[in-house]
């Protein structure tokens, strides 16, 4: 990095021992530049070093907060993926886990509104909190009861935390206005899933018919409840029944950067398409769809994304029973086609 002012440097003295009018205020001139180059550039490799330590921490918070998931769990296989919208960016507002559990294998998928340091937070408090609760509470409601009980008092920490160190300063952003979108839910071991939903899309389902063929549908019964932080969750919450994960089939969770990415003319990617094409590929392997999807939508985007995309995975691999004679299909009247 110093080569460029000390060549510089070198001519100037050249030219002036050559020079008739060699004057003692141009070596002057000549030693303050050098020192003010030599400044600049040290400057630079200062903030270049504080540079790399700041991606080494936010690197191994990434790790620490969305750690890798294992490739099986409790006859689940999974597979997690995560694109940013920033290149070469660490900290996302994302966050994805699954935890077998005495009640089953249990899941959270969230979207934290904003990026960076303000967003680990609160991934990290929301996170925290379900690696608790996922074991601790029989019932899918009470863990999200806890997830926004750890929610309010991470905001209120940190509104408390800002307002110390600005006393007198206006807030930049109101308590009401973070937000986390989040799906809960529980696969049991007959493959019947449950869910709660706060503000996320819904999952997709991939299976085989013998009728249809491959097939990918969005699986999820009615509107979800308002995202958690916006307002309090109603007394009862609406923990239903969402699909069965026959052995083969799989769930696709994402957050909704997957379905707003947009191309050059405006269009929507077609995320349900994509995945009917990787439900004709038998056994269906969560990470070569995660593969597939990542290289869709930046195909899609020319790698110009608006939002950071998660995407997660699951394919039941229970109790895989051998292949069994297709059903018939049945025609309109109800009696099966010869």
């Amino acid at each position: 990095m110093f080569v460029l002012p000390g060549l510089w440097v070198l001519g100037v003295v050249a030219w002036e021992l050559v020079s008739p009018r060699g004057e003692g205020v141009h070596l002057l001139a000549i030693v303050a530049v050098a020192a003010t180059g030599c400044a600049v550039t040290g400057r630079r490799r200062r903030l270049l070093r504080e540079l790399e330590r700041a991606r080494e921490v936010a690197a191994t918070a990434q790790r620490v907060l969305l750690r890798p998931l294992p490739p099986r769990l409790d006859g689940i296989n999974l597979a997690g993926g995560h694109l940013s919208v920033s290149e070469g960016a660490l900290v996302g507002g994302d966050l994805y886990e699954a935890l077998a559990t005495p009640y089953g294998v249990r899941i959270v998928m969230g979207d934290v509104r904003g990026h960076g340091l303000t967003a680990i937070g609160t991934v990290a408090a929301v996170l925290g909190s379900f690696r608790e609760a996922a074991h601790d509470e029989p019932a899918l409601a009470d863990v999200l009861r806890r997830l926004d009980r750890a929610l309010q008092r991470h905001l209120c920490e940190r509104a408390r935390a800002e307002a110390q160190a600005r006393p007198g300063a206006e807030q930049e952003r109101g308590l009401g206005e973070e937000f986390v979108t989040v799906l809960l839910l529980e696969i049991r071991s007959d493959g019947l899933v449950t869910a709660v939903n706060c503000g996320h899309p819904w999952p997709y389902r991939l299976s085989r018919t013998a009728c249809e063929g491959p097939r990918a549908a969005a699986v999820g019964r009615g509107d979800p409840l308002p995202p958690l932080g916006l307002f309090p969750l109603p007394p009862e919450l609406p923990v239903a029944p969402l699909t069965r994960l026959l052995p083969g089939d799989a769930l696709v969770l994402h957050t909704d950067g997957a379905e707003d990415a947009r191309d050059a003319a405006g269009a929507f990617f077609p995320l349900a398409g994509v995945l009917d094409a990787v439900a004709d590929r038998t056994p269906v392997v969560p990470a070569a769809v995660i593969e597939h999807v990542q290289s869709a939508l930046l195909r899609h985007t020319g790698g110009r994304l608006s939002d950071d995309i998660a995407l997660l995975v699951l394919s039941n691999d229970r109790c895989r029973a051998p292949e069994r004679e297709p059903r018939p299909c049945l025609a309109r009247s109800g009696r099966p086609r010869r």
